[in-house]
């Protein structure tokens, strides 16, 4: 391997990752620990750790639209969309299964993922109003609760199936 400094290896971060990644997996390997980009390669860790919980997080917040949708909005479906926003039931019940199978992958997501409500509602939100200027509504937008309006045991269980029978 060709011999790099430490900053020529911590420019190459940003100018190149998959090489600076190569070139930091040959030294763990070769055990040439005081070359290695740490404070990055520390970095990169934490990412990696992040992308499974943002993932859920994301679907946490698609579950949390559809349903503010079905709730207060289904009156409001465009034209094209199934009637009465059943697609989102359909949605909600895909983002669930995505949930699950990232906990069966990685469990401890199980017990962080209701931590990050807050944070799944602030995006469905941002989803909610760019929905609302679609169809027109712009004026509801005032009217979406600052707070999320609902639990994460209610988004992860309610059943919008059995809310349709009479």
């Amino acid at each position: 391997m060709k011999t790099i400094s430490k900053e020529e290896l911590r420019e190459l971060y940003y100018k190149d990752f998959p090489l600076w990644a190569e070139i930091n997996y040959e030294l763990l390997k070769e055990k040439a620990y005081e070359l290695v980009d740490w404070e990055n390669l520390l970095e990169e860790i934490w990412d990696m750790g992040r992308k499974h919980l943002d993932s859920g997080i994301s679907h946490l917040a698609v579950i949390l639209e559809h349903l503010y949708k079905w709730d207060n909005l289904r009156k409001y479906t465009r034209a094209g969309e199934e009637h009465g926003g059943l697609g989102w039931i359909k949605s909600i019940e895909r983002a669930r299964v995505e949930i699950n199978k990232l906990f069966r992958r990685h469990p401890s997501l199980r017990a962080k993922l209701p931590e990050y409500l807050k944070l799944a509602w602030q995006d469905a939100v941002d989803e909610l109003k760019l929905w609302l200027r679609d169809v027109g509504k712009e004026e509801l937008i005032s009217a979406i609760p600052e707070e999320c309006p609902y639990t994460y045991e209610e988004a992860m269980t309610r059943d919008l199936k059995e809310e349709l029978k009479p």
